[in-house]
């Protein structure tokens, strides 16, 4: 009920009672003891009613908009990144009840690992999504998230969506080579520009078709001394716990690069003709359409995630969502690297 529906019922059901009680008195002073108590008591009913209003508006979810952020960014020493890691896994009280199904928590590890490995890896702890770039050298790349439930079946489906899409990316770059008319100087550059994307393109595609050594971290939940288990193994650079993390679909993660040893910094591309892109790399000497797959390079700020991420499971489930291939906007930079990323 409204506040100003409630104040008139008020009205209707406490002034005519007061206006008799005011006629039925003699003199004029009990006149204005009555006429004083109602005013107290018709400002009271009007505060309580205000309040009373206030106190039953619908409150939403406060956490609408809200990012946490799990990672490294721009400027981010990775020295102190891994050290940091490692003190708040070591803090993880082991003996406390454990949420339900864990701790999330961020894996990152030392090199490119292909899908096979990653069952000896992460196979006892409860996967999410990995993270994969094929690391071209000199080349920027996509950073591609996989959701992969299963490990390592997930991920090799994943990688082939990922395939099909860059094979469409590389004939888009090639047919807008194609349609670029003119031999001016722009002309040339933009030309350049296409075949240099097609070529890139072509080469992911042939790379994640055969389920390349690219995949560099991953999201899990486990249990504290579960996720002390995976720190301890050979191919695991750090294991980032994340709390506070309760749902994905809010959350960005933005793992370190294998070959990022120092501070993150903007990647760079040193081939020859780097190719345009849909909305992030600057525009070239000529204005033309870019090819319909995005990547954009990943020094980009991280947008905040609308689409909620699988939930992870153990192993081995009875039952799991197909998985898919998307790229992944929350990636961090490349830092004096011979491969930086593009996302």
């Amino acid at each position: 009920m409204r506040a100003g529906n409630l104040l008139r019922q008020l009205d209707q059901r406490l002034l005519p009672p007061l206006t008799r009680a005011v006629a039925r008195l003699g003199d004029r002073s009990a006149r204005s003891g009555v006429l004083s108590w109602a005013a107290v008591l018709s400002a009271a009913a009007v505060l309580g009613t205000a309040v009373w209003a206030v106190d039953d508006t619908p409150v939403g979810d406060r956490t609408v908009g809200e990012v946490t952020r799990v990672g490294v960014a721009d400027g981010d020493s990775v020295p102190g990144y891994l050290r940091s890691a490692a003190a708040d896994l070591a803090a993880l009280p082991g003996s406390a009840p454990a949420a339900e199904g864990g701790t999330y928590a961020l894996v990152t590890l030392e090199a490119y690992l292909p899908p096979q490995r990653l069952a000896t890896v992460l196979g006892d702890v409860g996967v999410s999504t990995v993270f994969g770039r094929v690391p071209l050298p000199g080349r920027q790349t996509e950073i591609v998230k996989i959701p992969a439930l299963r490990v390592p079946d997930d991920v090799v489906a994943g990688m082939r969506q990922v395939a099909a899409r860059k094979e469409t990316e590389a004939a888009d770059y090639r047919a807008r080579a194609a349609a670029v008319d003119g031999d001016g100087v722009g002309e040339r550059e933009l030309r350049e520009q296409y075949a240099s994307g097609a070529e890139v393109a072509a080469a992911e595609a042939a790379a994640y078709r055969t389920g390349c050594a690219c995949v560099y971290a991953a999201v899990v939940r486990a249990t504290p001394v579960a996720l002390r288990g995976v720190a301890a193994r050979p191919d695991v650079r750090a294991v980032d716990p994340a709390p506070e993390v309760y749902r994905l679909d809010r959350t960005v993660f933005t793992p370190p690069l294998p070959e990022q040893f120092d501070v993150v910094r903007p990647p760079a591309d040193t081939g020859s003709s780097p190719a345009p892109t849909q909305t992030e790399r600057p525009a070239p000497a000529i204005t033309a359409p870019a090819p319909s797959a995005p990547v954009g390079e990943s020094s980009e700020p991280a947008p905040v995630v609308t689409t909620p991420s699988p939930e992870p499971s153990k192993p081995e489930p009875t039952e799991s969502a197909p998985p898919s291939a998307t790229t992944s906007p929350d990636t961090t930079v490349a830092e004096q690297s011979s491969s930086p990323p593009s996302s």
